[in-house]
């Protein structure tokens, strides 16, 4: 048994020190394409979608909640992307002459989902619960920027191991964990 609790000691210990060298030698977050890397900041993405979508109307102009279409947020490791039916609930009867709406609309008759392309997104590797987040009282603009005033969403924040290393240091008293197996499962 001690044996056991060494060897996965030291495993632990391994995990964290190839983490801990994948950031300090800059790794950069595999989500942008590799063409696009030189062009522009992590901190500054902001992939073109397949069908336009204002956050600045929809949460700031119209002051919808984000949990009201990223209803898994408050209770899920995932925000989650609004299923077409959701979006659909209102625009079956709401700007329904807006091109956008109708290519929705088309899609969603035909069944087929909208190809987002994911804005915020962490490497397979790290562990990040959404739910811990809300329910520690985080404003999502807190990590996604002012989304409620973009046409375009954007990243506003690095996303990297060192930036919520730092988000962790300033919150150990709201009981942010500095453990590395917490995002590195």
């Amino acid at each position: 048994m001690k044996n056991r609790k060494k060897q996965f000691g030291a495993i632990s210990l391994l995990a964290c020190l190839i983490v801990l060298a994948i950031s300090l030698t800059g790794f950069q977050n595999p989500v942008i394409p590799s063409s696009k890397k030189a062009d522009i900041q992590l901190s500054q993405y902001a992939p073109e979608q397949p069908i336009a979508y204002s956050h600045k109307l929809h949460a700031g102009d119209l002051e919808i909640p984000c949990e009201f279409c990223h209803t898994y947020a408050r209770r899920s490791r995932t925000a989650g992307i609004p299923a077409m039916e959701q979006c659909m609930s209102c625009h079956k009867i709401m700007a329904t002459d807006r091109p956008a709406i109708q290519e929705m609309a088309s899609l969603y008759d035909q069944n087929q989902a909208v190809e987002w392309v994911k804005v915020h997104d962490l490497p397979d590797y790290v562990y990040f619960s959404h739910k811990r987040h809300v329910k520690a009282g985080f404003e999502c603009q807190d990590c996604h920027g002012p989304v409620e005033t973009m046409d375009v969403v954007a990243r506003e924040a690095p996303l990297t191991m060192g930036w919520c290393v730092d988000c962790h240091k300033q919150n150990r008293e709201q009981g942010a964990s500095l453990d590395c197996l917490v995002c590195h499962k």
